[in-house]
């Protein structure tokens, strides 16, 4: 700050120090330090009561807001820092000859830097949990941070402490990055607010208003869904999400795709774990569809089980293990083919440095299970579309055996398998199951016809005996004779086809057994 500027604060301020800061937070990580290396640089503090008593416990000189205003906390301390001689002295432009004026009129004295965070709403939102005052500060600073410095986190401490040491200031630079940190602050606040008082009246996961607020991760991706597109991965401000606690253990940085196709193939593993009582998952992902998924009695042996349904296309896929990596694993996926990036709970001793000797592009990640979706955005021109997350409601209770033939046990083992996949497959989808491994998968094509021949194509006749699902009805008979070409004995499906009953009849003279679902499972 120029010197003319100090000489502006100090002619209106009179006698005393020309540096002044504002204190009121509510989390006081770290506050007595910083309040210590701003008296030891020379700065007066003034702060709110219970941040001014913390700071006077610890020996600080701080004057009480109160005795700045001239008025006590009032209305259950609902108002202490909206006051002139509080608000003037951070709006004010040190330039204008008439905000001087002002200032000097009304005895009113310049901040200099205001360090305010706010209620902790998102942890105990409700009424009292409002914060006012403390988002008035914090607005007030960040609009005239030309001349004020404005601070949100005890993690910028000792930035603005280190630069008030050098400079005797917080540079006109980062007064303007904390002035940007500052509204996104308040404005990830507002909308913790709204979506809250919104979500009281029972407006639920598509209220009215949609506000959202994010941050950019720290950790760089290398590029977007091609190279010469830039991108990040964003998190909802203030929190932190399973990506961001999971550890990569080698390989380059991740990029846009590496990010999708794992998030595709964690939780489908986790699904299917749950699903499937604990029993070992593997899923091998590749353009965010599943090419290789089984379960089976150890983590090897279901790799393994995945990787030969299509091992063509595994190659320079993700592979997610719904179990620890131990080393009979990773030396069967150190004799595989090349993964872009495995995922896992845990890894064994020595499973790390065995696949990094091999695979040292390959990305090994270790995490803990994903969170649930909130919502399912997707970007429609200017706007979004938003829906509530995909999930499997309706149970097995609720399927219908629709034909005169039954499936056998092991046969509703795959026909539940089929199905919890066919969910997280492109649609158009059909995916065949022979004993716990998706032998076949039929993704994103035009008719349900095509989408079946390609499973049994992949399949190569492995699905004899097995099942297959449909991610939506079968409108024509033809898909169910698709499917009873390739061998299967079960179809599970949907249902809801005004040929229904044509579909049925021919299902029964197939000698196939045919269950409905009563739900739908598109993805695109």
């Amino acid at each position: 700050m120029s010197p003319e500027a100090s000489d502006g604060r100090s002619a209106a301020a009179g006698p005393g120090p020309c540096r002044r800061a504002l204190l009121s937070v509510y989390d006081k990580t770290g506050l007595v330090e910083l309040a210590a290396g701003l008296v030891e640089a020379g700065w007066e503090l003034v702060s709110s009561r219970s941040t001014a008593r913390t700071l006077a416990e610890a020996g600080l000189p701080v004057i009480d807001v109160a005795d700045v205003t001239g008025v006590p906390p009032i209305l259950d301390h609902r108002v202490v820092t909206l006051h002139p001689k509080v608000h003037g002295g951070l709006l004010a432009d040190r330039e204008s000859e008439t905000h001087r004026a002002e200032l000097a009129e009304y005895g009113i004295r310049p901040f200099d830097l205001v360090v305010s965070n706010l209620y902790p709403f998102t942890d105990r939102p409700g009424i009292e949990m409002i914060d006012i005052g403390g988002p008035a500060l914090v607005r007030a600073a960040a609009k005239n941070h030309r001349w004020v410095a404005v601070v949100t986190s005890p993690a910028q401490y000792r930035t603005v402490l280190d630069e008030i040491r050098a400079h005797g200031e917080v540079t006109p630079a980062t007064r303007r990055v904390l002035a940007t940190e500052a509204f996104a602050h308040t404005a990830a606040y507002d909308a913790a607010v709204l979506a809250w008082l919104q979500a009281e009246h029972g407006e639920g996961l598509l209220p009215r208003h949609l506000v959202l607020a994010y941050e950019r991760a720290p950790a760089p991706l290398r590029y977007g869904e091609n190279p010469h597109q830039q991108a990040a991965r964003y998190r909802p401000t203030g929190r932190v999400t399973w990506w961001d606690r999971a550890t990569q253990h080698g390989g380059v940085e991740l990029s846009y795709l590496n990010l999708y196709d794992t998030e595709a193939a964690w939780r489908l593993a986790h699904d299917l774990a749950t699903h499937f009582d604990g029993r070992p998952v593997a899923v091998i992902v590749k353009h965010a569809n599943p090419c290789g998924v089984a379960v089976a009695g150890t983590p090897a042996e279901a790799y393994a089980r995945a990787l030969a349904a299509d091992e063509r296309s595994a190659f320079g896929g993700v592979v997610a293990h719904s179990h620890p990596v131990d080393e009979a694993t990773a030396a069967a996926m150190v004799a595989g083919p090349q993964a872009d990036v495995v995922i896992a709970p845990a890894w064994g001793p020595g499973t790390i440095e065995a696949l990094a000797a091999k695979r040292r592009n390959t990305r090994l990640l270790e995490a803990e299970p994903p969170e649930p979706y909130g919502r399912h955005l997707r970007q429609l021109g200017a706007g979004l579309l938003v829906q509530t997350p995909h999930h499997y409601a309706a149970g097995r209770d609720a399927w219908r055996v629709v034909t005169k033939a039954s499936p056998t046990s092991e046969q509703w083992v795959d026909a539940e398998l089929a199905w919890r996949v066919c969910g997280a497959v492109t649609s158009n989808a059909v995916v065949l199951v022979r004993d716990g491994v998706a032998v076949g998968i039929g993704a994103g094509q035009q008719n349900r016809v095509q989408a079946t021949e390609i499973a049994a194509a992949k399949a190569a006749g492995r699905a004899r005996g097995g099942a297959c699902a449909s991610d939506a009805f079968y409108p024509f008979p033809d898909g169910v004779e698709a499917a009873a070409a390739a061998g299967v004995a079960v179809v599970i499906q949907p249902g809801g086809s005004v040929r229904d009953e044509e579909v049925i009849r021919r299902a029964d003279e197939l000698g196939l057994a045919m269950v409905f679902t009563g739900e739908r499972h598109f993805l695109h």
